[in-house]
C-alpha cells in the first residue's frame, strides 16, 4: 500500500507526540501497552510513525496518557501540510 509523503509525515509526527507525552508521564513503552492492550513492538512502531493506528485507539492511547484526544493530535496538526 502506497502511504503519501504527507501521511508519512503525519505518523512520524503522532507517533513523536505520543513519544513526548508517554515520557512526561514517566510511563515506559510496556505500561503504556499494558494499559491500552496492546503489544509494547506496535507501540514502539507507533511512535516511530511505522504504522497506522485506528481512532479509537488512538483514544485509548490519549485517555492513558491523560491528554484529550484532541490535544494528541493538536501538534500533529500543526506540523503537517
Amino acid at each position: 500500500m502506497f502511504v503519501k509523503p504527507a501521511d508519512k509525515k503525519f505518523l512520524k509526527n503522532l507517533g513523536k507526540q505520543i513519544r513526548k507525552f508517554r515520557e512526561e508521564q514517566g510511563i515506559s513503552q510496556d505500561q503504556l501497552a499494558f494499559e491500552c492492550e496492546m503489544h509494547r513492538t506496535n507501540i514502539n512502531r507507533i511512535e516511530k510513525g511505522k504504522i497506522s493506528v485506528g481512532v479509537a485507539r488512538l483514544n485509548q492511547i490519549a485517555k492513558t496518557l491523560g491528554v484529550t484526544f484532541s490535544k494528541l493530535v493538536e501538534f500533529t496538526e500543526k506540523k503537517v501540510e
